[in-house]
């Protein structure tokens, strides 16, 4: 009985993440239809952390250059363990940061056997915590293990433009024939981004998001 509990109470978390609304009553922004991302799972490694797992003085190998400008997908991966779980081959991005950060799908907690911890990027505190496994050796972290929020990356004229500010939260309306809308999508604005929102794979499949999709920021 406690497993079924607890595969109900992660549902629930993620139906809640989801967070859909109608179209109703929502004001549309700038007619221009967002660029948009799919990530999967993937992690963020300190410069200490990828030491411990691939050893000293190892350097990343960029394979491919993600849309916010210096960021990139690497070859490297690494395994994830929780308490009543592991994932394979999880996908390095780089450069490396200042703290270890581990982007998890909805679905893999239950899997892992962590709480679902929806949060915007580098907001770690209180997280939950996973073991990460290279090659090299292992880590313990304690927190870091995070449900990336749904957001809006883009400079200050992009914000001008849709007429939106750093910190708010809007809505995007997702076209086709399984579109919606998502409410709680924060903007993110910063003079070295480059527009794009990114979502999660969860969040794509349930709107039918694909390549072709057209997504419209309203608030």
């Amino acid at each position: 009985m406690d497993g079924y509990e607890t595969t109900l109470n992660v549902l629930i978390e993620a139906v809640k993440a989801l967070n859909v609304t109608p179209v109703e009553n929502l004001t549309p922004s700038c007619d221009r239809p967002l660029p948009f991302g799919i990530s999967n799972r993937h992690v963020h490694l300190s410069a200490d952390d990828l030491r411990l797992l691939f050893g000293a003085d190892y350097a990343l190998t960029n394979t491919k250059d993600l849309s916010q400008p210096g960021q990139f997908a690497c070859k490297e991966t690494v395994t994830i363990c929780g308490s009543k779980g592991a994932i394979e081959k999880v996908r390095i991005l780089g450069p490396t940061r200042g703290q270890t950060q581990i982007e998890v799908l909805a679905a893999d907690c239950f899997k892992l056997g962590v709480p679902p911890c929806l949060r915007l990027s580098s907001e770690l505190s209180g997280s939950p915590g996973l073991t990460i496994i290279g090659p090299k050796g292992s880590v313990l972290k304690q927190e870091g293990a995070i449900i990336a929020k749904r957001h809006i990356h883009m400079t200050p004229k992009d914000a001008l433009e849709y007429g939106v500010y750093d910190g708010q939260c809007v809505s995007i309306e997702v076209l086709g024939e399984r579109g919606g809308v998502y409410r709680e999508v924060m903007i993110r604005v910063t003079e070295s981004s480059a527009l794009d929102l990114h979502l999660d794979t969860e969040e794509a499949n349930a709107m039918g998001i694909h390549s072709l999709s057209i997504i419209k920021l309203v608030k």
